[in-house]
Parts: C-alpha cells; structure tokens; sequence
C-alpha cells in the first residue's frame, strides 16, 4: 500500500496522477518513509504536461516535495488538497518556485491531448476526486480513493458523475481495490459520529480523541457534539493544528466563535467541559497521545475519570505501539475506547458492494484495478469479471508495467524502471539493502569491536586487544566471554610471525572468522565484529 502514482501519456505528452510515499516496513531501520522510484519521469521530463493529485492523503501527495526537486511542472488539486500541499512545499522550500493550480469537482482540464474531468468522490479526507480522462482513444475513469457515501457534506460523491461517463461510454475504468476483501457496504459516516455522541454522552471527566489529521469530517462531527453540549474544544498536536487550520481557512470545517480555546487555558474550565482532539492514534512515539500516555506532556496529565477515545482503525504494523499506548493510559486511570471494542471508525475505502455498483455505474469496455496488494488487484478483478466484464479485457497489471491502448485495444506490454527509493533524514537512495542488512544485524545480534596496535619495528602487541561491545552480552554463566575472546586473538597473533607480508591485513582477516565461529559455538550469536589494528 502506498506510493500511489502513475503517468498517463499520449504522443510525446505525459502528465502524472498523483506522487504518494509509504511509511517504512518493519525491515526498513532507521529509514523515515519511501518514495517511488522516478527515474521514467526524470528521463522525459521535458514531456511532463502536469501533475493532477486526487486527494491530500500522504500516499498520494507525501512523494510530490521530491517529485519537483526534480522537474517543476504545474500541480493541479482541489482546494484541501493544494492546502496540505503548501505546507509541505515549505517545509521543503519550494513554495516560492511551485506552479500551484487550484481546480474544483465537475471542472475540465485541458492538458495537451487529454481532457481531465474531476468528480467529487467521498472518502476520510474532504474535497477528493475522482477522473474522468478523456483521450484520442476514448474515455478514462479514475476513481482516485473512494467508497459510495451519501452523507455528510463535503464527503458525497457523485454517482450521477460515474454514471454520466458510463452513458458516454467508457474505454476502462481503474479503481480502487483497499477493500475488495470487506463484504458488504462501508458504515456511514453518521453511524460513526452517532457512536461517538452516545459514548461521550455520560462522561464525568475530559474526553480525549485521537484521529487521522486530515479526517476532517470526523473532526467536524465531533465539533458539533461539544457545540450541542456546551464544551470547549481543544486542537492539540501539529498536524491537527495544521490541517484544522487550512479546513477552517477554506470553510470545510465550521467552529463557532468561542467554541475553540487554547491548551494553556484547559485548567480555566471543568474537566467535563472539555474535548480535545489530538493526534496519536497509530501509537507514534512523538505524538501527543504518546506524550499524555508517558506522562510527558508538558500541559496535560491524563488522570481518572479522563475518556480517551482512537477513532481510527489499527494499520497493520502499529499494533504493537497502540495497544502499549492503551496500556499506559489504562494504568493512568483513564477510559479508554478503540476500534475493537466499539464501533468508533469507518473505513474511506468502497467495500465489496461499493466496487460493484462502481463497475455497474461506469460500465467500462476494460477494467484496471490499482490502489492495493496484489491480491487486492486478483481478487477485484474476479468481482470485475463477476459483474460482466470479459475476462481478457481485465488487466491485471504490477508496478512498473505499461498497459497500451491502441485502435485495437488494450494489453500489458513492457515494464520501465521503477521500484522504491528510501528516504533516511536528508539522504535520498543512498541506504540500500547492504545498509538494511547491516542495520538489522546490529539490532539483533550486537556489535563487538577489537583495538589493537603493534609497534612497527617489533610486530609486539603494545595495546590491547581491548573488546567492547554494544547489545552484546560477554558474561555468562559458564565463564567469560571476554577474556576467552582475548585468547583466541592472541593465539592468531602468535600464529602469524612477524615479518610475514600483509601481517596486519592476515591477523585482521583471521581474527575476524575466528571471533564469528567462537561467538557462533560459545553463545549461538553472529555480532558484527568490526578491528581496529595498527602500528606505531
């Protein structure tokens, strides 16, 4: 999931939808976040008509910083969408340089041969859309992320706009497949906040809750919950602080005057006159509700009495830092609700049901399913086949592979370069599997590291061996560790008389597979052993 992007082209013209990154695997140490590999764009730069972002989700619009490093063409999104955009465009200094084009749903593009119609699409974040891409060849649908919602304002979307291209006629639709593997249809949004409502409805003490920054409409909701009950509201955390901001400054978020104080003023009021809404619900270690949890926020303790809501769904890999944030805050006496024990979340993504309709609705000659695993894609394109569409005009395509129309149709040709390039503080690329492997062989096994020095003339030792080592355990129950080591280094030394060429380089390699097979037999470990040897 993730590193959503993909170029659309014609002739000698190109334009990109969307330029997402990807939080790193579990594998991935050290490494921030992962951005596509752009070496197809960097090679045709010059052909690069534009970039058109679907929605302000980081895996649609977290690589673009990155993307205009490289080639500065203009960007075209919604309002929210070039909102977040901005911010990180700062972040990155380049707001000054960027070519920023604001567009709205049921708006045409022109981009060179292609004309772009944007439909508004529901989905966890406001103002995303969908594409209808008309070409030479005929009519593309994109659908961006999506589910079928008829409910909140900002968050419907326009099935009579999927519906108008499927009575033009549609070439082949791409559509999102997150959720192929959910039966049925997505809750509704109202559920949700009716949920949240009844929740907080008995709570005696301040109600805490962390969500997804952008999710604006749920934020909306719970704004309209302490309005309807005389609480004050508390934004805290960065990028909640951020992206309220912008919803506030382009009218998708409504806060009456008075409703909203500042965090420094939560001790001027009762503890059940307050919600704050927070950031943390995916347990990230800097995150308020990480900081309330460890008791290190600097102008909140969590106490008894305190309801803490997650209002987000656990994303694999995070289980393990949520349920150790949950624990803590239960050890503070606090309350604490979470998707597994109510129904506090709905997915932005269409269920099994949703993609049908969508396939119904458009009813396209050929179908892509992107956005997902491959079995996402396999089994989306089984629905798609269930719902009508021949079998061998359903491409199944992987990252990297060029799917070409033509008078004839369509089919997967040849792959161009692509893959993932990790992003380590300021370093772009430059760690690999090498640094990864090595990364992961020093958190597992440790690190033990030899000095030694010889005097030149002699070849005698006349310091060390000195071992010290870091996530390495040398005493043990049966002896130590460290001065058997010592042993074995000295009996290499003996071994190689002095005067023999390359005697430094010979003792180093030597000691090197003698440390890694005692270590091995001694304890079952393989530390990295690194030796610092030389001579005076």
């Amino acid at each position: 999931m993730g590193l959503n992007m993909m170029a659309f082209e014609y002739g000698d013209s190109i334009f990109v939808v969307d330029a997402g990154l990807m939080f790193p695997e579990d594998y991935m140490l050290g490494v921030d976040f992962v951005i596509p590999d752009m070496l197809y764009l960097k090679q045709n730069k010059s052909r690069i008509l534009g970039v058109v972002l679907t929605h302000a989700h980081e895996d649609h619009i977290g690589a673009l910083p990155y993307l205009l490093k490289e080639i500065n063409v203009p960007v075209f999104g919604t309002s929210f969408t070039l909102g977040l955009v901005r911010h990180r465009l700062e972040e990155h200094s380049l707001i000054s340089s960027a070519l920023l084009y604001e567009i709205s749903s049921s708006e045409k593009l022109k981009l060179g041969p292609f004309e772009i119609e944007f439909i508004k699409v529901g989905h966890s974040v406001v103002d995303g859309v969908g594409l209808a891409i008309r070409t030479p060849l005929g009519l593309i649908v994109h659908t961006g992320d999506f589910k079928i919602s008829y409910t909140m304002e900002g968050m419907i979307t326009d099935v009579h706009g999927f519906a108008r291209c499927g009575n033009e006629g549609v070439l082949c639709l791409l559509s999102d497949s997150t959720n192929i593997e959910k039966e049925g249809y997505t809750i509704s949004a109202k559920e949700i906040g009716e949920t949240i409502a009844r929740i907080t409805a008995g709570c005696k003490g301040r109600i805490i809750i962390a969500l997804f920054a952008s999710n604006i409409a749920r934020i909306q909701q719970i704004v309209n919950i302490a309005e309807a009950r005389d609480k004050k509201v508390i934004f805290n955390g960065r990028s909640i602080e951020i992206s309220v901001s912008i919803a506030k400054k382009l009218g998708f978020l409504k806060v009456a005057d008075g409703l909203e104080i500042e965090i420094n003023q939560i001790n001027d009021y009762s503890d059940d006159e307050i919600i704050m809404i927070t950031t943390g619900s995916q347990g990230e270690p800097l995150s308020a509700l990480a900081r309330m949890a460890t008791g290190a926020h600097k102008q909140i303790s969590v106490k008894k009495n305190d309801t803490i809501i997650l209002s987000s769904k656990f994303i694999p890999g995070n289980e393990r830092a949520i349920t150790n944030i949950i624990n803590k805050l239960y050890k503070r006496g606090a309350d604490v609700i979470y998707e597994k024990i109510s129904n506090i979340h709905v997915s932005g993504h269409a269920f099994k049901e949703e993609l049908k309709l969508m396939i119904t609705l458009v009813k396209p000659e050929y179908f892509i399913p992107i956005h997902g695993e491959y079995r996402h894609l396999s089994l989306h394109a089984r629905l798609a086949a269930d719902v009508g569409i021949k079998k061998e005009k359903i491409l199944l395509a992987e990252n990297g592979q060029v799917i070409e129309f033509n008078e004839k149709g369509g089919k997967i040709k040849e792959e161009v370069a692509t893959g993932r390039i990790l992003i380590d503080g300021k370093g772009i690329g430059d760690v690999g599997r090498s640094v990864l492997k090595e990364r992961r062989l020093l958190s597992e096994e440790g690190l033990v590291v030899v000095n030694m020095a010889f005097d030149e003339e002699t070849g005698i030792i006349i310091y060390g061996p000195e071992i010290v080592s870091k996530g390495f355990v040398f005493e043990t129950e049966t002896g130590h560790l460290l001065e058997d080591a010592k042993c074995v280094i000295l009996e290499i030394v003996d071994d190689i008389a002095t005067g023999v060429p390359d005697r430094v380089g010979k003792i180093k390699s030597r000691v090197q597979t003698a440390l890694r097979k005692y270590f091995n037999f001694a304890i079952k470990r393989r530390p990295v052993i690194l030796l610092f040897v030389i001579e005076i």
